[in-house]
């Protein structure tokens, strides 16, 4: 243990002790227990397979802040999981080649990040290697360990001023947007802040030097084996904005040359891998962002030939699970990647040949966030409905080796919470829809269930619409039932994790190719009919006091709910789609909605005010709270505002409410004071208005 572990452990195991969450007796989880939240992100094995180091990430309350440090935990068991480094914005810890050294990023509060490198092995401390004045988003060493490759916003010193000299806006020269997508939600302004491959040596010898230059955005850095070169994605053509195409390239990692485009400039291709003896490259790929939803597939690029092989087509699920995919890695002569299916995100390998069909290598009724694998160990942070992300291990796990050994649990950071915080266990069941289709629903009772009572029940609506509901822990539902509410969600058609079809089912009737029902269709159809078959199923549903919540396109779908149905008593439109012609103006993706619709907005305006809940405005008379965040860029806040006006005008009561210095990301990622108001603001709402 180094002198910085120690210094940051002192009796701290992987558990979370009774100051950091509400000391009661065990009752449903309350806003408060926001505070408890924890969870195991971004674990990384060593080299050779004895160790894994990962981040736990807490919520701090008090000082209504996140933190996190790196940990490390032995593979097999044998020493306790433990805290690495002090925090309180450690993240990436990445093992160098020969597992002596560890590299990771510390942020600070002014959202600049320090890469520091620390001796594993042996006593002590860290050493900063390379300031950054942005966030850097990967870290990796290179072969040889000499180097670390980074990628990190680079502030355009004109505008933003040098280092440590930061300009107020009002100081700042007026901004030139020749582009679309000039921004992005939670990171602001991203044209003159693009991100950069950057190469810093591993001792701190001198700065970081620049792998690419112009305003391009460029992420998914990879080291080529014998480290000449680093491969990454990004999109540097002339028409990128239009067209949406992301390339792969290669570039010398001294720094000299231009980028060699390895693909065709007709697809979206990202994570790039290099195979060990340096002929391929590993990639996820979207077919186009203009027709969308598309599953992402897992293939290899010969760097010879050109020639593209695609291993997961027959597979029909979505290699690139929303908010967990990273780039596949190489294990002998298989690939792992990550898949999506049926609620549930799982690790999968295949033959690199093609020859073989996917396996899973670990899978189950759980949710797979983050993983990777190296020396024959697979390390996974797992978490199901009643349990946070944890460490889990397990060796010799690919098909065809060795008998695997069992899975090992390394963390326990959910115990603690749940011995004093009852956690229900939702129960799946199926809707039949409007046209017989069968859809995928689950249910939640309420803490302290009587037998012979009703009792009001909030209908979940998750936002995408190609992202679903799973077998994760969602402090939200936990919230909502632990407060005397009965839960319901569904994955309606449009939803991720299963079949492209049923993705592409709410496409819109204009397009081309797979015309579908439209936001609003069949989708509404199948959480009507999640509605129906709870209130008919389960004898605690109170048929007469529903409420309906959802965000983004959640938010979008219960607009449209009370704008084509009196069934609910109450609704919470989060974060909404309310206005789909507006927003495809004024969104940071404003265009990209057009994969959906089958035509710009300009060639017919009218197919996206059709399908949008503002057009339905008069026929809303349900009582809605919207809530919307003041610096949400995807969905912005004049979303709610439209909303929240024309109910007004027309003589409705809805309620408005505007979260100040928040994204997109509120529910997820807000200042946890903020989202602790947000909760109580929405519990009380329901209570207000769904009492009997």
């Amino acid at each position: 243990m180094t002198a910085e572990s120690l210094e940051a452990s002192g009796d701290e195991s992987a558990q979370i002790s009774e100051a950091q969450i509400a000391v009661h007796s065990r009752v449903g989880m309350q806003p408060k227990d926001i505070g408890g939240l924890r969870q195991v992100e971004d674990p990384r094995v060593s080299p050779d397979g004895s160790m894994v180091t990962f981040v736990v990430a807490d919520v701090d309350l008090e000082a209504n802040r996140y933190r996190r440090r790196v940990w490390v935990a032995a593979a097999d068991g044998r020493e306790l999981a433990r805290p690495f480094t002090a925090g309180p914005r450690d993240r990436m810890p990445r093992w160098s080649p020969d597992g002596r050294l560890l590299a990771f990023v510390a942020g600070a509060e002014d959202g600049s990040s320090e890469i520091c490198v620390l001796p594993f092995a042996y006593g002590g401390e860290r050493v900063g290697i390379a300031a950054w004045p942005a966030a850097v988003s990967e870290l990796t060493w290179s072969p040889d360990g000499v180097s670390l490759a980074f990628v990190g916003r680079d502030p355009d010193p004109d505008r933003y001023g040098p280092p440590g000299e930061e300009r107020k806006p009002k100081d700042m020269p007026p901004r030139r947007i020749t582009r679309l997508f000039s921004r992005l939600d939670t990171e602001g302004w991203v044209f003159d802040r693009p991100s950069r491959v950057m190469v810093v040596n591993a001792d701190g010898s001198s700065p970081p030097r620049s792998l690419t230059t112009g305003p391009f955005q460029a992420n998914g850095v990879a080291w080529s084996p014998d480290g000449a070169r680093v491969a990454f994605a990004s999109a540097r053509h002339e028409t990128w904005d239009l067209d949406l195409a992301v390339d792969l390239w290669v570039v010398a990692s001294d720094g000299l040359g231009l980028p060699e485009r390895l693909t065709e400039t007709a697809a979206a291709y990202s994570h790039p891998s290099w195979s060990p003896d340096g002929t391929q490259i590993a990639y996820l790929r979207s077919s186009s962002d203009l027709d969308e939803p598309r599953h992402q597939q897992m293939g290899v690029v010969d760097l010879a030939t050109g020639e593209r092989r695609e291993l997961t087509t027959g597979l029909d699920r979505n290699c690139g699970p929303y908010g967990a995919a990273r780039p596949p890695v190489w294990a002998g002569d298989r690939l792992l990647f990550g898949v999506e299916d049926a609620g549930n995100v799982h690790v999968y390998s295949v033959p690199v040949t093609g020859d073989g069909k996917p396996e899973a290598v670990a899978d189950g009724e759980r949710w797979v966030s983050s993983w990777d694998w190296a020396g024959g160990t697979l390390a996974i942070a797992v978490s199901t409905p009643t349990t946070f992300p944890e460490l889990v291990v397990r060796r010799r796990a690919l098909p065809d080796s060795e008998p695997p050994l069992p899975e090992r649990r390394l963390t326990d950071l959910t115990g603690p919470f749940a011995s004093q915080v009852e956690l229900v266990e939702p129960e799946p069941f199926v809707a039949r829809s409007a046209d017989g289709t069968e859809v995928p629903c689950w249910a939640m009772a309420p803490v302290g269930l009587e037998g012979g009572r009703r009792y009001p029940t909030l209908l979940n609506i998750h936002g995408g619409p190609f992202t679903s509901y799973g077998n994760r822990f969602s402090d939200e539902f936990q919230l909502e039932v632990g407060h005397g509410f009965g839960v319901i969600y569904c994955n309606p058609r449009g939803s991720s994790g299963y079949t492209e079809s049923w993705g592409r089912a709410v496409r819109w009737p204009e397009c081309d190719v797979d015309p579908g029902s439209g936001w609003g269709g069949v989708d509404f159809d199948d959480v009507m009919a999640c509605v129906q078959e709870a209130c008919s199923r389960y004898d605690w549903v109170d048929p007469d006091c529903l409420g309906v919540m959802g965000g983004s396109y959640g938010g979008f779908m219960t607009s449209w709910a009370i704008g084509h149905s009196d069934r609910f008593k109450a609704a919470c439109s989060e974060r909404a789609c309310n206005n789909l012609l507006s927003l495809e103006q004024s969104s940071d993706i404003a265009t990209a909605f057009r994969g959906y619709v089958g035509h710009t907005h300009l060639e017919d305006p009218q197919a996206y005010l059709r399908q949008s809940p503002i057009s339905y405005v008069t026929a809303m008379t349900t009582p809605v709270l919207i809530v919307h965040s003041e610096d949400d860029l995807r969905c912005p806040i004049n979303q709610g505002e439209e909303l929240f006006v024309a109910l007004r005008l027309l003589g409705r009561e809805p309620e408005m409410v505007r979260f100040p210095g928040e994204s997109h990301e509120l529910t997820r990622a807000g200042a946890p004071g903020h989202r602790v108001s947000r909760v109580e603001l929405i519990l009380d709402w329901f209570d207000d208005r769904l009492s009997s």
